[in-house]
């Protein structure tokens, strides 16, 4: 039976430099090839790294990465993969202090919250509004997003736009 394929980005938001040979192997080995990241430094955290690395492969190969990542001194990352023909999507989001998060995504690469999370949400807040807050956001990943946000902005090139003032002579 022919292995469906699918692609994806890992992003490397903090990494000890020591780990950088690690973080390409675990995404090698997953991919059954050797892979090189384009390393940077990651100003918001200094002394860590920063990288990209869009891949292709197997349906399995995110879960396989980040199970083999998660727990690893001051890493954060976030790994995509895309939808396919077969399946849904997914994101793995990783952070020292919270652990790993999973979310499905669907082909317009929206979050997909399960009917049963939902469920558990409405029922463990009751009447009270702040509380299903509080479970929507975890369902949704939103401690995690929220710390990794810095992280993702942080090397952006060109994240300042300059307008220049026009004058318009009337």
């Amino acid at each position: 039976m022919a292995e469906n394929n699918t692609s994806g980005v890992l992003y490397v938001h903090s990494c000890l430099p020591a780990m950088m040979p690690h973080m390409e192997w675990a995404l090698g080995r997953a991919l059954g090839h050797a892979v090189s990241f384009a390393w940077s430094e990651q100003p918001i955290l200094p002394g860590t790294m920063r990288a990209e690395f869009e891949w292709q492969g197997s349906e399995a190969t995110a879960a396989l990465v980040a199970s083999s990542l998660r727990g690893w001194d001051q890493l954060r990352f976030e790994i995509t993969q895309n939808a396919s023909a077969a399946n849904d999507g997914g994101r793995w989001l990783h952070t020292p202090e919270l652990g790993i998060f999973y979310m499905q995504l669907d082909t317009a690469g929206n979050t997909v919250v399960p009917e049963d999370r939902i469920r558990s949400a409405i029922e463990n807040s009751g009447n009270d509004s702040a509380q299903l807050t509080r479970e929507l956001r975890l369902a949704l990943g939103q401690a995690w997003d929220d710390e990794l946000e810095p992280f993702r902005h942080a090397g952006s090139p060109g994240s300042l736009v300059w307008l220049n003032r026009a004058s318009v002579n009337g």
